[in-house]
């Protein structure tokens, strides 16, 4: 059986960490995971503490990384963070999977036998570091939850994820009236928190205004999904957006900026509306104009999501695994990376 090292700075349930739990799951291969404190459902290697913003040092030691590499078939980095280890990894078959809209390439990162970006928009800030673009892994069918609002008849909008300015919750704020007063009846929800306390100033105007009804963090954010009628991502940078995603893969039409990896998730006016990020009145009149065709939007989305599934997304790259386990040798360092022959 193949072996693989997988390196994940954080444990927290971002997008990067529920991708490569999945992934996990499904691969059969035999499987060491580091993290600091691990990944519910999956056997880890807890590695002490980690920081926000601290280096991949913190996760593991240069000495500590060599000896648990020792007998593996592929060392998978999953994010920045953990790329900083590449030093340490010489001689060893490495994946970097970039999931972040960088700006630079860090010149260490050349040292990835392969590299996988989540989107084209990811790939396409990587420049002639050439990447395999693999999208995320959506669990279809998640364990319904029952909606933190109280049932009612009017359509529900909704925002799922953490209230920071990227994921841009207060242009939604800012539409919510417009809509409202288009739909008296519809209820504008916003599902998430700021786990990092990042910015008290806009976290406080998220939840001043009283058109919008906000409730704190689900665990299983996924199973809300079919409760929605529209779910709106109004990020300004997404390099994915597995939020759309679990929405589409749930039967739920997305309204979306058109930034990022959102721009290869949602197809306008067939599953949902991409719109200028930061323009509230676009976003209503989207939002209203879905509500209008949310039933066929919706069979479209569902249909569109398959191509995002879990089980297809471990196969393609557990494919890419196999091929760069099985290689001869690791790729001499220093040229542009990334490929798989």
């Amino acid at each position: 059986m193949r072996r693989l090292l997988a390196i994940c700075a954080v444990d927290e349930p971002g997008g990067a960490e529920i991708g490569l739990h999945r992934l996990l799951r499904r691969l059969d291969w035999q499987i060491t995971l580091t993290t600091p404190g691990g990944i519910d459902g999956t056997v880890a290697l807890p590695v002490g503490g980690l920081e926000r913003g601290s280096g991949a040092r913190a996760v593991l030691s240069f000495p500590t990384v060599r000896r648990l590499a020792r007998g593996a078939d592929v060392v998978y980095l999953n994010g920045g963070v953990p790329a900083r280890l590449l030093p340490a990894l010489r001689g060893h078959r490495t994946v970097l999977h970039v999931h972040d809209m960088v700006t630079r390439v860090p010149p260490h990162w050349r040292a990835a036998d392969v590299v996988l970006a989540d989107s084209r928009a990811v790939a396409d800030r990587l420049g002639a570091l050439h990447s395999h673009v693999v999208g995320c892994p959506v669990e279809f069918d998640p364990p319904l939850v029952d909606p933190p609002w109280s049932p009612g008849d009017g359509p529900v909008v909704g925002f799922v994820g953490r209230i920071e300015p990227r994921k841009g919750p207060l242009t939604l704020v800012e539409a919510a009236p417009l809509i409202r007063a288009q739909r008296p009846g519809a209820r504008v929800v916003l599902v998430g928190d700021d786990p990092y306390g990042s910015d008290p100033a806009h976290f406080a105007a998220v939840r001043r205004s009283s058109d919008v009804e906000h409730f704190g963090w689900l665990a299983n954010a996924a199973g809300l999904m079919r409760h929605l009628d529209v779910l709106v991502v109004p990020s300004v940078e997404e390099p994915f957006g597995t939020v759309a995603a679990e929405a589409m893969a749930a039967g739920t039409p997305v309204v979306a900026s058109a930034v990022g990896g959102l721009i290869d998730v949602v197809d306008d006016h067939v599953t949902g509306r991409l719109v200028p990020a930061g323009n509230a009145a676009s976003l209503a009149d989207a939002v209203l104009n879905v509500l209008d065709h949310r039933e066929q939007m919706g069979e479209a989305a569902r249909e569109r999501a398959s191509r995002w599934s879990a089980d297809a997304y471990a196969e393609h790259v557990g494919a890419i695994l196999e091929r760069l386990a099985s290689r001869g040798e690791t790729r001499p360092r220093g040229d542009g990376g990334g490929a798989v022959s």
